[in-house]
């Protein structure tokens, strides 16, 4: 198995891909702080990427979730001290799911023969980020600056994407998947693409090549592009079946198919939209 290390993919801008969930966490470095983008998925697993970051800087670190999944922030316990910020309803969201969330990946560890990844997420303290937004917010870290932009309901109701101008490199979360098809559990089908478009015109973004996906490979702005276009047609596939009152998840499915998207995928899709159109 490979090494686990820090690829600088701009000056003082590192990405740290772990092998459980192909998961990106980021790191940029400033004049007088540093910033890391989202913090695992324990409290252990967060500690080994604090001892990471150790090894690139010794500045004061600062933290963005970029979106409450466990996998993103349950390592905030390692990062206690420090600045924690995230979307307002990240927060909230994490107050309501955190011991769901747990419940529900422990049951998969055990599933698959991981006990020691079980008792790690029992032992971890639950650190509900502080310092919160709703807008756009920029944050000084000496010398640069990093922009936390909320364009609207996507993989979440509350993803932030975090923008380095001075490096053209955007941490993206979970807003965009590399390797698998983006994410539907908790999302919002219909509004995903229109999201997209308008993060990618925001001044921050839309000269940036640098991709990061919160899961594999880091791309660039056309893979960025495609996602969105991808994610519109699946929009108005939905929404056309729904306006025609198709309220059937497999032939909801089945309407969709053809748009390169996995039948899973579909299916939650599918659900998600019935959820919010029937209430």
């Amino acid at each position: 198995m490979a090494e686990v290390t820090w690829q600088e993919i701009a000056p003082g801008v590192f990405v740290r891909r772990h092998v459980e969930l192909e998961l990106n966490c980021g790191l940029v470095v400033g004049e007088g702080r540093a910033l890391v983008v989202d913090t695992r998925g324990t409290e252990e697993r967060g500690e080994e990427l604090l001892a990471a970051v150790r090894e690139v800087t010794t500045l004061e670190p600062v933290v963005v979730n970029t979106h409450a999944h466990y996998d993103h922030c349950f390592g905030n316990a390692a990062f206690r001290d420090s600045q924690i910020y995230a979307h307002t309803r990240a927060a909230d969201d994490l107050r309501a799911t955190a011991e769901h969330q747990r419940e529900q990946v422990v049951a998969h560890f055990h599933a698959t023969e991981r006990p020691h990844l079980a008792a790690q997420l029992l032992a971890t303290q639950i650190v509900v980020p502080h310092y919160l937004v709703e807008e756009d917010t920029q944050i000084d870290l000496g010398g640069r600056s990093v922009h936390l932009l909320y364009g609207g309901p996507a993989h979440t109701d509350h993803d932030l994407a975090v923008a380095v101008p001075d490096a053209g490199v955007v941490f993206w979360g979970d807003v965009i998947e590399q390797g698998a098809d983006p994410a539907m559990e908790d999302s919002f089908p219909l509004a995903w693409a229109a999201t997209l478009h308008a993060l990618l015109a925001r001044p921050q973004v839309k000269d940036a090549p640098i991709a990061v996906p919160g899961h594999g490979d880091v791309v660039d702005r056309d893979f960025v592009v495609e996602q969105a276009g991808r994610l519109g047609m699946l929009a108005d596939t939905l929404a056309e079946a729904v306006a025609g009152r198709v309220r059937d998840v497999d032939q909801l499915v089945s309407t969709c198919r053809g748009l390169g998207l996995q039948d899973a995928t579909l299916r939650h899709a599918a659900m998600r939209v019935l959820e919010t159109t029937d209430r």
